[in-house]
């Protein structure tokens, strides 16, 4: 018969592998603990993210003359909008660039606001360019758009939005704003399309 190894040590856990283990469970106590309070949070408070959108706008002037030259002039109304029925609304940093064929018209800028819990603030822009000098291609499709009776702008930019949210801590981000503008040059009629901000 193989001889049997018999052994009186005693095996002892490490303090420090004791000190781990604890630290693990407190650990995982207050994960747990945390994700309850923000869920509970979350249902209570019912956080929305704060927008802004094209609330509308019209084509004051859109005429092009024998040298080429385009002149335009628009009024747009843009709305920030705080959902929240228990937080402020915080917005920066707001500009946003208007194109037409790919021209830079103009740059709609706003000073730092806030929007109150549950409400809106609406800020209106009269646009008016300098004579844009056009080139032959782009006299062409101007040409196009006045006898479709369609001109499409858009209108690009970003802001900043800070919100706190409860007891869950100051929520931060950016939003980014893409819209089209589409008008009827011939009344200045603006195409209602819904147009709002996205997270960037």
């Amino acid at each position: 018969m193989p001889p049997k190894l018999i052994s009186d040590a005693k095996r002892r856990t490490h303090p420090l592998v004791w000190l781990a283990a604890l630290l693990c469970t407190v650990v995982s106590i207050a994960v747990i603990i945390g994700g309850i309070v923000v869920f509970i949070g979350y249902l209570v408070i019912h956080p929305r993210i704060p927008t802004i959108s094209i609330l509308d706008a019209h084509l004051d002037n859109f005429q092009i003359d024998i040298a080429g030259r385009l002149e335009v002039q628009l009024t747009i109304v843009v709305e920030a909008k705080n959902d929240n029925a228990k937080a402020h609304a915080s917005f920066s940093d707001s500009s946003f660039f208007l194109h037409f064929l790919e021209i830079k018209i103009a740059q709609l800028v706003a000073d730092p606001f806030e929007v109150k819990k549950n409400s809106s603030m609406k800020f209106h822009y009269a646009v008016a360019s300098n004579s844009i000098p056009l080139n032959p291609e782009q006299m062409e499709t101007v040409d196009y758009d006045l006898k479709a009776d369609l001109s499409p702008f858009t209108l690009i930019g970003n802001t900043r939005v800070q919100w706190r949210v409860g007891l869950l801590g100051s929520v931060k981000y950016e939003c980014h704003l893409h819209c089209e503008l589409k008008f009827h040059p011939s009344n200045g009629t603006y195409l209602r399309s819904p147009c709002s901000s996205r997270v960037k």
